[in-house]
């Protein structure tokens, strides 16, 4: 085997580094953890399989290229609403933040390891900048509060390339040897910055109006042509003036992501996926590059060093950046704590250690990269890996497994919405999704908190803070697009117990298709949609709540008064205590349960009796025991009447 060959050392570290995600996933840990192992196992210092040196003066381009799809990756998620809220402290941030972290890192580096103040300075710079391809998996595996998390996301995004740009200044700085190539550098940061800026804006906009355009780019087209704008831009900008290029692609998929373009959801899962792809190429190399012995020499002063900008320059960071800006001390404290460094610090790192040994400066270059290699390895597993507990400990996690996103503000989703609130023993909010803005109307007139827009969608999902619910209910008129919901978000939340709603007398989705999915049925065998919406929407159903005695373990689908598709009654909410959920093929019946019903006005008689005969019963046919109260008393909507609803908590 040729192990000189630069083709075999590619390859080797793309799979290496999708494995290595890969067993990162099913084990619940941060990626990076497994990538950096990956890449010092199979680097030199080991296996000697993979060798970054085979690739030569293409490294840098390919390091280049990919932090350019990295971060624009990054920029199309971020939300400009969210961004405007925590304008402030994500301001402060990305400027006076990255100051602090550069002044402390600075005069750490030069008081523990004995660095020249030019090289310290670059140190400081590089650390500086956290990082998208961290922070983001974090935050959605933490599911932090939407402020922690925009502030989070946003300054790991925006402080790359401001980050990396400073990186470059103190750079030239490093290398400077008169007055005059010291202020050249410090003007470079300004014109960096605004010419990326200007470019990425109108790159944006022109990405952004092609994709929006039906016909202007075919649609299997869309995603490629997204990307080679994107190499476009930033390599444009680069050789427009150097190290510009990161600021442009990060402004551009800001631009990009909020103009809401057509097929948005399928341009971010391509982005993510290509993201994924260059992360774990960019570690193994990167990390197969570094020198463990050089590592080693950096002794307690690298630990020092370490230590002192977790414990002091990032609490004194965030402490001055959020002063006045609304929140909690438990919220700063983990603003303070989760700042793990990522991909650009360290491919930035590489690259100026391979400058740096050009200018004969080999050893200083080789420690810079040694020493931002310890702050990512101790910061992501220190940091990242116990982001979730320290979450917990200062209770700033959203709150899990609470009320119910319904996907579908069609009359039978506003009913079962109405009846869920009449239901809820506990403060159970309920939202619901849809793209129509007169269903949506309607459900908001009921007083529910809707979003207007696609639950196939990121976006809409994260609005409606699926991730925290307690059940997903997909509830649209085609059974198809509810199977597809129901799989997205079994994917992307899969604790968030997902209720499908299919016709079983039609050729579509059928049961056995919902339970692979890991979903269940709603209302337990199903519902002949277009009867029922009609019925809803001309106010022929009422709904009744029905106390069962029967027995322990009978399931909804096995009712003999059920089972009859003729029969106009429809199993809506189960409770149990203080537990209510939408009826599914999985609701188990137990005796005391309580079962909301709708049937057709005027059908009382004739669905009454057979539902009697499965052992549900009126609340109000015999007296409880304690003192001659009514069951009835006890059940909210009881009394065989629709229901008067009170106002919603989660507006």
């Amino acid at each position: 085997m040729n192990l000189q060959d630069p083709a075999l050392t590619f390859a080797l570290a793309v799979t290496a580094g999708v494995v290595a995600q890969s067993v990162a996933r099913h084990a619940r840990v941060p990626g990076i953890l497994f990538l950096l192992a990956t890449g010092i196992l199979l680097g030199p210092a080991f296996a000697n399989i993979v060798r970054p040196d085979t690739l030569g003066e293409g490294l840098n381009p390919i390091v280049g290229l990919a932090v350019a799809v990295i971060l624009f990756e990054g920029a199309l998620q971020l939300n400009l609403d969210r961004l405007r809220r925590e304008a402030v402290t994500i301001r402060r941030l990305i400027t006076l933040g990255a100051l602090v972290t550069i002044a402390g890192a600075t005069v750490t580096a030069m008081l523990a390891l004995g660095w020249s103040l030019r090289i310290a300075l670059l140190f400081g710079a590089l650390v500086s900048v956290t990082g998208p391809t961290v922070i983001n998996p974090l935050t959605r595996r933490i599911r932090l509060r939407n402020n922690l998390r925009t502030i989070l996301e946003a300054e790991g995004v925006l402080i790359d390339p401001v980050g990396a740009i400073l990186a470059v200044v103190a750079f030239e700085l490093a290398l400077a040897s008169t007055a005059g190539d010291v202020g050249a550098g410090f003007l470079g940061l300004l014109t960096r910055l605004g010419l990326g800026s200007v470019i990425g804006v109108a790159g944006g906009f022109i990405i952004g109006g092609l994709l929006r355009m039906r016909r202007a780019i075919p649609s299997d087209l869309r995603n490629i042509f997204t990307l080679a704008c994107v190499l476009a831009l930033y390599q444009g900008s680069h050789a427009i003036l150097p190290e510009s290029g990161i600021m442009t692609v990060a402004i551009a998929g800001l631009v990009v992501g909020n103009m809401g373009p057509r097929h948005a959801r399928e341009l971010v899962e391509f982005k993510e996926q290509l993201t994924f792809l260059l992360v774990g190429l960019l570690f193994v190399l990167l990390s197969a590059a570094v020198d463990l012995g050089d590592v080693r020499a950096l002794g307690v002063g690298g630990i020092v060093t370490v230590i002192v900008l977790v414990a002091v320059v990032r609490p004194l960071c965030v402490l001055l950046c959020t002063r006045g800006a609304g929140l909690s001390r438990n919220e700063q404290a983990f603003l303070a704590w989760l700042a793990p460094r990522g991909i650009v610090a360290f491919a930035v790192s590489s690259l100026f250690a391979a400058e740096l040994a050009h200018s004969g400066m080999e050893a200083e270059g080789n420690q810079l990269r040694a020493m931002v290699f310890l702050v990512i390895a101790v910061t992501v597993v220190v940091l990242g890996g116990t982001g979730g507990l320290m979450a917990r400990l200062l209770g700033v996690r959203k709150p899990s497994s609470h009320g119910f996103a319904v996907v579908g503000a069609n009359p039978i989703g506003r009913a079962l919405a109405r009846t869920l609130r009449a239901a809820r023993a506990g403060d159970a909010p309920i939202v619901l999704i849809d793209t129509n803005p007169t269903e949506a109307g309607a459900a908001e007139s009921d007083g529910f908190r809707v979003v207007l827009g696609n639950a196939n969608e990121s976006r809409a999902l994260l609005k409606a803070g699926v991730e925290s619910r307690r059940a997903l209910v997909a509830l649209t008129p085609n059974e198809g697009v509810n199977l597809l919901i129901a799989k997205r978000v079994g994917e992307s939340c899969p604790g968030v117990s997902r209720l499908v709603a299919i016709d079983p007398l039609t050729p579509g989705v059928g049961p056995e298709q919902v339970d692979e999915s890991g979903a269940s049925v709603l209302f337990g065998l199903g519902i002949d949609y277009e009867r029922w919406a009609h019925n809803f929407r001309r106010d022929r159903v009422e709904i009744e709540p029905l106390v069962f005695e029967g027995i322990a373990g009978l399931r909804i689908p096995q009712i003999d008064a059920l089972a009859d598709r003729r029969l106009p009654a429809l199993a809506l909410v189960h409770r149990r205590g203080k537990r209510e959920q939408p009826v599914s093929s999985d609701t188990t019946l137990k005796p005391g349960d309580v079962v909301w019903f709708g049937w057709l006005r005027g059908q009382a008689e004739v669905v009454a009796p057979r539902l009697a005969r499965a052992g549900f019963r009126r609340p109000d046919a015999e007296r409880a025991e304690d003192g001659g109260e009514t069951a009835e008393e006890n059940v909210p909507g009881a009394g065989g009447t629709p229901f008067v609803d009170g106002p919603d908590s989660d507006r």
